[in-house]
Order: structure tokens, then C-alpha cells, then sequence
């Protein structure tokens, strides 16, 4: 018996990994596609900062980053409360 509820258990770890790593994979591309945008859109931002008639689209840029920037801890967030749910059903 012992060796069937070890087996049981591994079985069991196995499944949840999958899970896991099939339910992180969304939530870990649209991390990485934010982490994207952001980068991107300082940048820009950056450069349009440098020329007078650029700089208001610049500021604006600026303030699109920032805004992207809050989205960061609400996709993780997001991620937790559905991984526990599903962990609770």
C-alpha cells in the first residue's frame, strides 16, 4: 500500500504541473507582451521628448508607460485569484 499512495502522489503533482504551467502561460505572455509596451513606449516617448514639437506626444507616451506600468500587478493579481480558485474547486 505504501508504494500505490506514493505512486498516487506523484501522479497527483504531475497533474497540477501541467495544470500549472498550462494555466501560467496566458497570464505569462501578456506579462511579457506589457514588459513589451512598456519598454516601447518610453523609448519613443524618450525620443519625443528631445524635439519641441514632439514633446506633449512625448509627456502623453509617458503617461500611457505609467498606466502600463500599474497593469504589471494587476495581471499577477488576476493570476493568483484564478489559480486559487481553481485550486479550491
Amino acid at each position: 500500500m505504501g508504494h500505490s499512495d506514493s505512486s498516487r502522489n506523484i501522479e497527483e503533482v504531475a497533474q497540477v504541473g501541467k495544470y500549472e504551467i498550462f494555466f501560467k502561460r496566458p497570464y505569462q505572455i501578456l506579462y511579457m507582451l506589457n514588459d513589451f509596451l512598456i519598454g516601447l513606449i518610453f523609448l519613443v516617448g524618450s525620443f519625443f521628448f528631445m524635439y519641441k514639437s514632439l514633446k506633449m506626444a512625448g509627456c502623453w507616451l509617458f503617461v500611457a508607460g505609467s498606466f502600463l506600468l500599474l497593469i504589471r500587478p494587476t495581471i499577477r493579481l488576476i493570476h493568483d485569484i484564478n489559480y486559487k480558485k481553481y485550486r479550491n474547486q
